[in-house]
């Protein structure tokens, strides 16, 4: 959200490049090669293919028969405008990195220094380890370790997996090993695409009916039902966009909520999510190197500054676990 300008970076199309390297190097978890974003993780059924990261438990390509339907970046960056990362104990930002436990003042590190905030958790930066690999999945976890502003030890695991439909299954799973409960809030930051189709030539449509509505910094200050430019729900050319927001009351079918980028020859690429996610971010910017559109449709189980707020804050009793998951699908014709 909010990509800041980007010196030029190689095409992301490369990503195709740096999965057969990884393959060419034996396979899964083997390169002796060394990325930016760690040791890569190559997932393949059929004509699926996932590269997930060491770093901040990635997303870094995700494709059907070819065809691409995440950005990606080169072997030599880090995910720009934190492509595909999972997001934890926090996602979005907490204004001025303040909140409070129990009356006294927490401050966490400003991490978004143009808005003075505390931005996407504490595991960005973050190596994860290996849990468990097999041929369609892979799990990684790492350690939030209590420190200012957050004084609570927590483990994030996530686990990717290739269904049988070969649709891209993401859990994430939160567990507290601390002797009180922690308060947190779960998301991912996946940019969706569709091949080299133009991003600004997508249609978006997003159910949710209810719009956060935010200040300059980012930071929601109340809420409204979707109307003119918000309202996505019948579908919104992404060229027609210039959006960083926020939906909630989105509409679950089966248990799930839905997000699709749409091509004019009737090919899509969806995010879903499950009922724990009540929340997703619509990105569209101008910004992302090498392309001169692209979307993020972010799962979130709650919002921007909810450690202020409380509003979809998830507190986590000592020695519990909670889990979220949200998943990629395409339809991509014959």
């Amino acid at each position: 959200m909010d990509l800041p300008a980007s010196p030029a970076s190689p095409d992301p199309s490369v990503a195709a490049v740096s999965a057969a390297a990884i393959s060419a190097a034996g396979g899964p978890g083997t390169s002796t090669r060394r990325y930016a974003s760690g040791r890569q993780y190559e997932l393949r059924r059929g004509d699926a293919l996932a590269v997930v990261t060491e770093l901040a438990a990635g997303l870094r390509l995700y494709s059907r028969a070819g065809t691409q339907l995440t950005e990606s970046y080169g072997d030599a960056d880090i995910p720009p405008g934190a492509t595909g990362i999972t997001l934890a104990p926090w996602a979005n930002r907490v204004e001025d990195g303040i909140w409070y436990l129990n009356g006294k003042k927490q401050q966490l590190d400003i991490t978004e220094v143009a808005r003075n905030n505390a931005s996407h958790g504490l595991l960005r930066n973050a190596s994860y380890e290996l849990v468990e690999e097999s041929e369609f999945s892979v799990t990684l976890e790492a350690a939030v370790f209590p420190q200012h502003g957050y004084p609570f030890l927590l483990r994030h695991r996530v686990r990717y997996e290739l269904e049988e439909d070969l649709g891209l299954t993401v859990r994430q799973t939160l567990i507290n090993d601390s002797q009180e409960p922690a308060p947190f809030v779960l998301g991912a930051h996946p940019y969706l695409r569709l091949g080299e189709v133009p991003s600004e030539e997508l249609t978006v449509t997003v159910s949710g009916r209810t719009r956060l509505v935010t200040d300059e910094r980012l930071i929601p200050r109340s809420t409204e039902p979707v109307a003119g430019d918000f309202d996505l729900r019948a579908g919104r050319l992404a060229g027609d966009l210039d959006l960083d927001c926020a939906y909630t009351d989105l509409d679950f079918d089966g248990g799930l909520a839905r997000s699709t980028l749409r091509a004019a020859d009737g090919r899509s690429v969806s995010l879903w999510q499950d009922e724990h996610c009540r929340y997703v971010h619509v990105f569209v910017t101008g910004k992302f190197p090498g392309r001169t559109t692209a979307v993020a449709l972010e799962p979130m189980t709650g919002p921007a500054n909810a450690f202020n707020s409380g509003d979809g804050l998830g507190w986590l009793p000592a020695g519990e676990s909670f889990t979220m998951s949200w998943g990629i699908t395409a339809s991509l014709g014959s």
